[in-house]
């Protein structure tokens, strides 16, 4: 049986600690200065009264015993601050409590409803999706591509020093190719704070305000389409996984030129590291390092091979398109799969030059010798067996006819693999998001679980907090938000010290996610995961509430039983 996709929402139950909490914030209804104005948590009690559970005074005697000793109170300053404590400290109690259920990592997540019983063809890209590789293939990039800046471009010899940082970038990240700073921008354009770095160091707050005039990124000088820096727009945006190297490079220069007070021109120095990151593959050093020790780069072949077997033995038809050349597929697909893989695929494009591949109609194809010889004869038809470099999309088409929602697509790269193919051509699409893995670990570990519920339940309480009281009372709901920012940056902190989590800007999902859910149907953790689905499975995406809809819906529990339960607005996805 397929893993179940529990939502996060599972670890956000913060409302249930708030209705517990109603019997002592009731109080507040009859107090003067504003109290009339003060309706505590009205939309989530809405709901919670509709007779789930059974009633507040059975569910926490001490909430209704904490209300009346309340309610003999003065309503002085310091009673109504004593009164906002009391509320704070048993919300605070009743989250200690909350257990969830695990999110499986090997699970496959719908942003749109498909059924894998209609999907009669697949297609992959190579690299990050047939292809895994260890960290050691960033760091080799990295030393290549430093090195090439010396030898090539004259850098400094100093900048050896640097070593590649694993863990200091993360991908999604947006890059102002003007002013040399690396940073996170949420879905609405907005810097996430506390993520803007300069080199290796990070950016005061008030100092990106003022660059920026606030936080906000005006569209016209965000990245292109495909995320990069052209045509006037001055932000990069780094999608793809072989970008972390390159993003670390950046900084790393702009580090030593700042750390030697060195005047120089950030926009010659990004055009210079991209050169540099595309000479290493472009002029194959990459490959041949890889194809030399490939034990040492390629991981998990044994199940991209074993999802290749299945959907062979159940009919399906498979076509590779990659941008890599052939040698080098062909080096990595006879290790993971052995000598016979082209067996298993109806067509094989490399060097197909994505996203290009997908608009550009004048490129035709040329088929491919084994020894890596172009032929020069027109194509009429795809043959099995055969290897073809280059063509386009429309000429693919036209010679398959696979067309439509009955082709699916993985690949890794949010724009050069799956954008053009759900907004021009209809296929249904997969991405492979290797982050996911670490990140849904993370997710379910009783720390992250007990912060983000005290979080949430801190948050409610501040909302529905907000009306005019005493100077003392305010000063409650100040050291409240205090806290809060405080534990926004523990959330963020806890993916990535410098950037947070690769999906959310603190409650906002970042940019990298509103593309992902717009151009993949389905997103995993690696191509694996189709190994625990029947082919027949439907994906259904959970009906998320809106802003202004009911936050209740029903889901399963762990015995398979239909159970009504609370779900916080825009928590439904990873």
């Amino acid at each position: 049986m397929a893993p179940m996709p529990l939502p996060l929402s599972c670890l956000l139950k913060y409302t249930e600690c708030l209705q517990r909490a109603r019997g002592v914030c009731n109080v507040f209804r009859a107090l003067p200065h504003g109290a009339s104005r003060f309706r505590p948590w009205r939309r989530n009690f809405r709901a919670i009264s509709r007779g789930v559970g059974p009633p507040l005074s059975q569910q926490h005697p001490v909430a209704p015993k904490c209300a009346a000793s309340v309610c003999s109170s003065p309503p002085s300053g310091e009673g109504v601050a004593e009164r906002l404590w009391s509320v704070y400290n048993e919300t605070k109690r009743q989250t200690q409590g909350i257990s969830t259920h695990e999110v499986d990592p090997d699970t496959i997540f719908a942003n749109n409803e498909m059924s894998l019983r209609d999907i009669e063809i697949y297609g992959f890209d190579y690299d990050y999706t047939l292809a895994f590789y260890s960290s050691h293939l960033h760091t080799l990039i990295f030393n290549i591509a430093r090195d090439l800046l010396i030898s090539n471009h004259r850098y400094p010899e100093g900048l050896r020093k640097y070593e590649y940082i694993p863990d200091f970038a993360v991908r999604g990240l947006h890059y102002d190719v003007q002013k040399a700073l690396l940073m996170k921008i949420d879905a609405f354009h907005y810097i996430q704070l506390g993520t803007v770095y300069r080199g290796l160091h990070p950016v005061p707050d008030e100092e990106v305000v003022a660059m920026y005039e606030g936080s906000h990124v005006p569209l016209e000088i965000m990245s292109d389409f495909y995320g990069k820096s052209s045509h006037g727009h001055t932000m990069k945006q780094f999608m793809d996984i072989f970008s972390l190297p390159e993003m670390t490079l950046l900084s790393c220069v702009n580090d030593f030129f700042m750390k030697h007070n060195i005047d120089y021109e950030p926009v010659h120095l990004y055009k210079d590291v991209k050169e540099a990151i595309r000479d290493v593959h472009v002029k194959g050093i990459m490959y041949r390092a890889v194809e030399a020790d490939i034990d040492k780069y390629i991981c998990y072949g044994e199940q991209s091979h074993a999802v290749l077997k299945k959907l062979s033995a159940h009919g399906k038809k498979m076509f590779l398109i990659t941008n890599s050349p052939f040698d080098f597929v062909d080096r990595g697909m006879s290790y993971i799969v052995g000598k016979d893989w082209r067996d298993l695929f109806d067509v094989v494009i490399v060097q197909a030059d994505k996203p290009g591949f997908f608009n550009d109609r004048r490129k035709p194809f040329r088929r491919v010798t084994d020894k890596g010889a172009l032929l020069w004869d027109r194509i009429h038809r795809l043959e099995k067996g055969q290897i073809y470099k280059q063509g386009n999309l429309y000429e693919f088409l036209r010679l398959t006819g696979w067309r439509g929602s009955k082709v699916l697509y993985f690949g890794d790269h949010i724009y050069s693999d799956l954008a053009d193919l759900t907004l021009k051509h209809g296929w249904r699409t997969g991405a492979i998001i290797p982050e996911l893995r670490k990140e849904i670990k993370i997710m379910n570990t009783p720390e992250f679980v007990h912060m983000m519920s005290w979080l949430q339940a801190l948050t409610g309480l501040i909302e529905q907090m907000q009306v005019n009281w005493d100077p003392a009372s305010q000063a409650v709901v100040e050291e409240w938000i205090k806290e809060r920012d405080a534990m926004r940056s523990q959330t963020k902190d806890i993916f990535n010290a410098q950037f947070g989590s690769l999906f959310r800007a603190y409650h906002n999902p970042t940019y990298f996610s509103r593309r992902l859910s717009r151009f993949a149907d389905i997103y995993m953790a690696s191509i694996s995961c189709l190994l625990n689905y029947d082919l027949q499975h439907i994906f259904f995406p959970r009906r998320t509430p809106l802003q202004h809809e009911s936050p209740y819906w029903l889901e399963y529990n762990p015995s398979g039983r239909l159970a009504s339960s609370p779900a916080p607005q825009d928590q439904s996805r990873v």
